[in-house]
């Protein structure tokens, strides 16, 4: 089980609404740590409806040079991409233009995002009204949510490097 935590609490003057970014990991193997995983979303509450926030966010995330459903980004390897990930102290804070936040993380998750060196970020056009901020979500709604096809294909992909503080 995991939680989905708020990005923006309101239903603010934004058509993007409520953004929430949940994190998972999937199972290590013998042989390789697990793949850690951050969504982001909206919960389609924007001030113009579920279908506005839709295309605000597809807008955002073309902005930042994202395309959505087309290809997997590999920040090490796509320059231009305004995004960053710190993985920290049980944190992963995420900076988007659009988007800031920083999000508890598991232990087991935040140990995989470290020997991975990278995160594997979805930002979902779909909304997930479902979701909502701060309750739990247990594995077989995430597992639906991100498993269905459509919302995959309406959706950015991208594998951020992590990066840590220097100390």
């Amino acid at each position: 089980m995991t939680t989905s935590n708020v990005v923006s609490s309101a239903r603010s003057a934004s058509p993007l609404g409520t953004l929430t970014v949940i994190p998972w990991a999937s199972e290590p193997s013998a042989d390789a740590p697990g793949t850690p995983f951050l969504m982001a979303y909206s919960l389609g509450d924007g001030r113009d409806g579920p279908e506005a926030g839709q295309q605000a966010m597809r807008t955002a995330l073309e902005a930042m040079g994202l395309s959505v459903g087309d290809r997997l980004f590999d920040l090490d390897k796509d320059a231009g991409i305004t995004a960053s990930l710190l993985v920290e102290g049980g944190s992963a804070v995420l900076n988007l233009p659009f988007l800031k936040v920083q999000c508890p993380v598991p232990d087991e998750w935040q140990e995989a995002a470290r020997e991975r060196g990278q995160v594997y970020l979805i930002c979902s056009v779909r909304p997930w009204p479902e979701a909502v901020p701060g309750q739990p979500v247990d594995e077989a709604r995430l597992r639906a949510f991100v498993s269905d096809e459509e919302m995959l294909k309406e959706s950015a992909h991208v594998l951020m490097p992590v990066r840590r503080l220097q100390g």
